[in-house]
């Protein structure tokens, strides 16, 4: 698999202050949170985690692209909802690895049309491309 060549438009710029104990903000401000390992990891919880980021951004970029899907398939997708569940683990190597559930309910389309455009968007997600052979992701439509 060859490194996708990108036109970019947007980067977006985020500095972590002591990892996952600490504290994560945009250069912007927009975004300024402290961030601390859920208690099933040992941690506070007191704060937010990369994990709970990550699902936000996966479920909010995955929205938009079964939006681009929907217009191109003429589809009504309004009142349709993206939640995507984020697990964090040791891997068999000794390390960390990460698996993603994306699930997505559709009210406006029947089940077959809903699966469609899932895997449609599935396809284009920068998200889910960038996670493509690399974690688990699995598809869900309610």
């Amino acid at each position: 698999m060859s490194i996708q060549t990108v036109d970019v438009v947007y980067t977006a710029v985020a500095t972590a202050e002591n990892g996952r104990d600490g504290r994560v903000a945009s250069d912007d401000g927009k975004l300024d949170v402290i961030v601390n390992p859920p208690k099933e990891q040992g941690g506070s919880g007191a704060g937010t985690n990369p994990e709970q980021l990550f699902a936000a951004g996966y479920s909010a970029c995955f929205q938009g692209a079964l939006s681009v899907v929907a217009r191109r398939e003429n589809a009504d997708v309004s009142g349709s909802r993206v939640t995507a569940k984020v697990g964090i683990g040791k891997t068999a190597a000794g390390g960390f690895g990460l698996t993603v559930e994306i699930a997505v309910s559709i009210p406006n389309v029947d089940a077959a049309t809903a699966q469609d455009l899932v895997e449609q968007a599935h396809q284009v997600c920068p998200y889910s491309s960038a996670t493509r052979g690399n974690i688990e992701v699995k598809l869900t439509v309610a």
